[in-house]
């Protein structure tokens, strides 16, 4: 049975070959099988084969445009000698768990597995096709794909690959592993921002369809190592087949018992190799996804009039819920960190009526593990409190935290973890308003930056002030405070500089300092913070 590939966002499809080629459909949606394919070896058979007479009886199934000869080439090029164990994938029994082993490949990732194999699919796909262009291949990491896919790419015969990697955002390790790629053909870039910003970037250049015209016109052509690829996910299909067939040749489990499979996943691409797994015919009963603990479920913004009542509040808040289909009774804790001491009572009394739980309040003789050298500490505002425990939780002291909101701050913290001072300046819309209503012939402009500094109209001009301006003037204060502090860049205090706030995405993408962009650093603290004052 032939597998054809549809676009998530629209009616589009693909073989195998032509989905792996693309990575991304046209429209910006995920290739997926329109049809899951079955299982036809049994178990006891699979049982008796090597991983990568597995993957054939496995990628098979899917890819059914290759040719046997062609996809047994792939897979004998990437299950070779570069793995540290002939099983490829073993699978180990401690307690009364068992674990697959997935960090035998050359960069020791368990994306090793993937990436080994992808760069042998999608050359042949190129053939297949009659690809003359030559493959610019373009992913964002936050630490292991990156490593992976280089070494995986690295002088595979017309390709190109690029990585993009949140400056600041990976280990040291993880930087170093993929600046010293050895390939003629491997590219890495470091960003201003975080992961999503690196991979909305990427999905952002495969949806230009200008620039994908420019790029064929010069003979090159754009696909994805990342999870997005299909040629990426169904590689990982292979290991959960093949670790149910090894519990059985092993005898530790009886041909169709049922199996929990428990994975860690950040971008759920490898839970979703073990949804395929199941739905082949593999006997699993539940997959069990292990994922951060403080994932954020929803974020919403709303007006703070001091006018409204607890009971108008709590309206709110209980309205809010049912909108995102959460249970008031199912919330187990509460906390609020306020700049405006006479909302505090009333949005702390509309948590209590909503929850029945009285939340923490961020403030003096809550435990924050922060050391505030203030001269006067209890007049640090509690949302600069709250960034800074998370700056120095996700991130490491020393730290610098610029919150761009209706005030532009800036925090420090020092390599101890003490808070030793700040900045306040105006806030951008702040400035803005009164620019406009004190000079009457200026209009209202939407905040986004111009393509040049120099505006040629009013508009322009005040957007390059407003944004570059800012920017420059962020730039300008960072290399002061980096300078009073000795937290200089190369040095074994280099402090990290991290930005959040409402308007953080405008500016940050045009400053020159290495910037982290984080818009959940509140959100992050304040999980540090209860998590602190509950133990």
């Amino acid at each position: 049975m032939e597998v054809t590939y549809k676009s998530t966002r629209s009616s589009q499809t693909a073989t195998a070959s032509q989905a792996i080629l693309k990575g991304l459909a046209d429209d910006g949606g995920l290739f997926v099988p329109m049809t899951i394919p079955a299982l036809d070896k049994s178990v006891e058979e699979l049982s008796k084969m090597t991983y990568q007479e597995v993957a054939y009886e496995v990628m098979s199934k899917f890819f059914t445009d290759f040719t046997e000869e062609e996809l047994k080439n792939c897979i004998a090029k990437a299950y070779d000698s570069k793995f540290d164990t002939k099983e490829i994938a073993p699978i180990v029994k401690k307690d009364n768990a068992y674990y697959l082993e997935l960090f035998h490949g050359a960069t020791i990732a368990f994306k090793d597995m993937a990436l080994s194999i992808l760069p042998h699919l999608l050359t042949t796909s190129a053939k297949k096709n009659h690809v003359k262009n030559e493959i610019v291949i373009l992913t964002a990491t936050s630490g292991d794909t990156g490593k992976a896919a280089l070494a995986g790419f690295a002088d595979v015969e017309n390709t190109r690959i690029v990585v993009f990697y949140p400056k600041n955002g990976v280990s040291k390790v993880q930087e170093l592993q993929m600046r010293t790629q050895k390939g003629a053909n491997v590219d890495v870039v470091a960003i201003h921002g975080n992961f999503d910003n690196a991979q909305s970037g990427v999905k952002a250049i495969f949806g230009d369809k200008e620039l994908a015209k420019e790029m064929d016109e010069k003979g090159f052509q754009f696909s994805s190592a990342n999870s997005i690829n299909i040629g990426r996910l169904i590689p990982q299909v292979v290991y959960y087949v093949y670790a149910y067939a090894q519990l059985v040749a092993k005898n530790e489990i009886k041909n169709g018992d049922k199996i929990n499979v428990v994975v860690p996943t950040g971008n759920f691409g490898n839970i979703l190799a073990a949804f395929y797994a199941k739905n082949m015919g593999l006997p699993i009963a539940k997959l069990i996804c292990a994922s951060n603990d403080n994932k954020v479920l929803f974020e919403e913004r709303m007006s703070t009039d001091i006018s409204k009542t607890e009971l108008e509040f709590a309206v709110l808040f209980k309205t809010v819920l049912e909108l995102y289909n959460i249970k008031s009774e199912d919330i187990k804790g509460a906390i609020i960190s306020s700049v405006v001491p006479q909302l505090t009572r009333i949005i702390k009394e509309a948590v209590e009526k909503v929850t029945q739980i009285t939340p923490l309040i961020v403030g003096p003789g809550i435990k924050t593990g922060l050391n505030i050298l203030m001269e006067q500490p209890r007049q640090l505002g509690s949302d600069l409190v709250v960034d800074a425990v998370a700056a120095i939780n996700v991130y490491g002291a020393p730290a610098i935290v610029v919150d761009i909101g209706t005030a532009t701050t800036i925090s420090v913290v020092d390599e101890k973890k003490n808070y030793i001072g700040g900045v306040i300046m105006p806030g951008i819309r702040v400035s803005l308003d009164s620019l406009v209503s004190r000079t009457s012939q200026l209009p209202r402009i939407s905040l986004e930056a111009p393509s040049k500094v120099i505006g040629k109209n009013t508009i322009q001009c005040m957007q390059s002030g407003i944004v570059y301006g800012n920017a420059s003037c962020i730039d300008g204060m960072i290399e002061r405070i980096k300078n009073e502090t000795g937290f200089i860049d190369g040095s074994p205090n280099e402090a990290k500089v991290i930005a959040t706030g409402g308007l953080a995405e405008v500016i940050v993408p045009n400053c020159k300092t290495n910037i982290i962009l984080d818009n959940e650093l509140l959100l992050k603290g304040l999980k540090v913070i209860y998590d602190k004052n509950i133990e």
